[in-house]
């Protein structure tokens, strides 16, 4: 865990920037908030929705970030009036939050935008819970949001917008699908199935505190696809949250809500959700417990029964959702791992026909967008086979081949940017064998992405002629990077396709 937060690389020092903005922006839509006349309460909604507004909005674009800030109020404020709305009424409350959940889930059809209003409608009723929102404070609570998500835009938009001087990432599209055959739709119901079961065992447990559970069940379905991804997630909460109470007991629960020592953990919080989110969900959720836990000492509410009972309740929520992904609709691993690691494949065939045409001196071809691409792919290829990865997972046979597949994936990579190095040099020069070795990359692609265990002797046959034949390496850069990728290309035939004929996508 510490190796994760404290050695990842950080290129440009995002992450950096990422978690110091969030402080900057939380911190000024606070002070905006308090100045503006609100009470406690106010002040710290607002804060919530400052830190969702700079959290949760991920479009490729500077201007398509702009505009869903922009409309995070429209989700946000009409769940906001019906949590308050119905704050009496259990019964209609717990089937209007099982809603959210189910039309947030669903929203992700939409990309990043439906993510983030979904993300965002739903945290908007979970925090009219934890404080327990009446309509007579809802002027209040919908000009914090108003103040807070307008001054986080000034920041991030304004003051510190470092995203301008980058390009775009390309964000990969969901795996297709109609009905439920679309994992979003499928992840609508189990998500919507697994916060009732939540919700309902959270009552026996809390009728206080009941929405942990809820909340715990949904944040495990945030950013995952499969079966295999979810379990991990539910576990990864568990263990954030259980190291988060125990450093609560040593740091929330002495400071006991005074503002000074509260206001400058809480900021140190913030900017360990911020900058460890990319790496370690476990190091996120530590720090998202902790934050919790000073915002309850703020109000007064905090003691060693609190922290107990927030463990139990999250033990609920991931047992809810690890029952939703086992037995309602369960998207397999199996599934999620194919189809990533056969549109990595085919954007590492994409990148070579790119780079090499650019060697060729054909105009307007340009790698760079492609390896972009294939960065993105990769990250969710590893994403997806996390669970077979895994430390604890059982599996050793398929974790052993699993990590081949990860570090041939990686090899093809590396290999790919230097050929895209190579092919920017203008004085680089073009070999006519170029042709033939791209086609033989294009061959193993074809063969690794085919159906069926058939095409595994071609593509071990293609890549083994120049690659592994033990013959002198090509003096041409661009050739020895290709040449690299063929063997790379060549060894993913035995991990991808295992002696039984099974994927390993199959795991």
């Amino acid at each position: 865990m510490l190796k994760k937060v404290f050695v990842s690389p950080d290129p440009g020092r995002s992450r950096l920037r990422f978690a110091a903005r969030a402080v900057l922006g939380i911190g000024l839509a606070v002070v905006v908030c308090g100045l503006a006349g609100t009470s406690l309460v106010g002040a710290i909604i607002g804060g919530l929705a400052a830190l969702l507004a700079l959290f949760t909005v991920t479009d490729a674009t500077v201007r398509g970030q702009a505009v869903t800030t922009a409309l995070l109020p429209v989700a946000g404020l009409p769940v906001l009036t019906a949590a308050a709305a119905l704050h009496d009424l259990p019964v209609a409350r717990d089937l209007t939050f099982l809603a959210v959940v189910g039309a947030g889930v669903y929203a992700r059809r939409w990309g990043p935008r439906g993510h983030s209003l979904g993300v965002f409608a739903f945290m908007t009723f979970f925090i009219a819970q934890f404080l327990h929102a009446t309509t007579d404070r809802l002027p209040e609570m919908f000009a914090s949001v108003l103040l807070s998500v307008a001054t986080a835009a000034a920041v991030r938009f304004g003051l510190w917008c470092y995203e301008r001087c980058r390009p775009a990432p390309a964000l990969p599209a969901p795996p297709p699908g109609t009905g439920l055959a679309r994992i979003t739709t499928r992840q609508a119901v189990q998500a919507t199935a697994g916060a009732g079961f939540a919700l309902v065992v959270g009552q026996l447990v809390s009728d206080d505190r009941w929405y942990w559970a809820v909340g715990a069940t949904w944040w495990v379905f945030v950013n995952t696809t499969s079966r295999g991804e979810t379990l991990v997630r539910g576990f990864r909460r568990v263990l954030g949250t259980v190291v988060g109470i125990g450093l609560g007991f040593l740091i929330a629960v002495p400071v006991a809500g005074a503002p000074v020592p509260t206001a400058v953990l809480a900021a140190a919080c913030v900017f360990g959700i911020f900058y460890t989110a990319a790496v370690s969900y476990t190091w996120m959720m530590l720090c998202v417990t902790l934050l919790a836990e000073l915002l309850y000492g703020l109000l007064g509410v905090l003691g060693p029964g609190l922290l107990a009972l927030r463990i139990a309740e999250t033990g609920v929520g991931a047992l809810g959702a690890a029952l939703a992904v086992l037995f309602v609709l369960p998207v397999t691993t199996h599934a999620v791992t194919d189809v990533w690691i056969q549109r990595a494949l085919r954007c590492v065939h994409a990148c070579t026909a790119e780079a090499a045409a650019r060697l060729a001196g054909t105009e307007g071809a340009d790698p760079a967008p492609r390896v972009a691409e294939l960065e993105q792919l990769l990250g969710r290829v590893r994403m997806s086979v996390a669970p077979l990865v895994h430390p604890l997972s059982p599996m050793h046979g398929r974790r052993r081949r699993a990590r081949r597949v990860l570090d041939l994936l990686d090899d093809c990579a590396r290999e790919i940017r230097g050929l895209v190095a190579v092919a920017a040099d203008p004085e680089a020069s073009h070999d006519a064998r170029l042709a033939a070795a791209c086609w033989r990359v294009e061959a193993a692609v074809e063969a690794l992405t085919g159906k069926g265990a058939a095409t595994a002797g071609p593509v071990r046959a293609g890549g083994t002629s120049d690659a592994r034949a033990g013959g002198p390496r090509a003096a041409e850069p661009a050739l020895a990077h290709l040449h690299d990728l063929e063997r790379a290309l060549a060894e993913l035939a035995a991990p991808l396709r295992s002696p039984s004929g099974s994927r390993l996508a199959g795991a």
